[in-house]
């Protein structure tokens, strides 16, 4: 078997990595527009929160770790983007939630936003429209 390459195994869908909210804050400037430099990414995200190019750079850092964001050099610098699509991103952490919170069902988070008032009048009428969409 020396010297022979094997086929790569297929690769199970993606799990989106867990991400802190800092981090999600970068993240969401990457997904507006990339790919970005870390200096770029601070001036979407620094001045709002107080935080430092260092800040950024750490948190980029991080999230390359992750394996959610790549880097690309560009001559003494580095270019980030996403690794992941936001709409996967979403759908994992929805998932998440509904999991941990409410044991991995929907319908008592429906509960609890409108026991607890979150729920709109628009956002009962999409609930409902979707609901009979599901249902056709």
């Amino acid at each position: 078997m020396e010297g022979r390459v094997s086929e790569p195994a297929e690769q199970p869908e993606r799990i989106a990595p867990e991400i802190s909210g800092a981090e999600h804050a970068v993240m969401e400037a990457l997904w507006q527009r990339s790919p970005l430099t870390a200096q770029e990414v601070c001036e979407q995200v620094c001045g709002p929160r107080g935080w430092t190019l260092a800040t950024v750079k750490t948190l980029l850092s991080r999230l390359v770790v992750k394996q959610a964001v790549d880097t690309e050099p560009d001559g003494k610098r580095f270019l980030y983007s996403p690794r992941m699509e936001r709409s996967d991103y979403v759908g994992t952490e929805s998932r998440r939630l509904v999991d941990r919170l409410f044991g991995g069902r929907a319908a008592p988070l429906f509960a609890h936003l409108a026991q607890s008032e979150a729920l709109t009048e628009d956002d009962i009428v999409e609930i409902e429209a979707l609901l009979r969409e599901l249902k056709s």
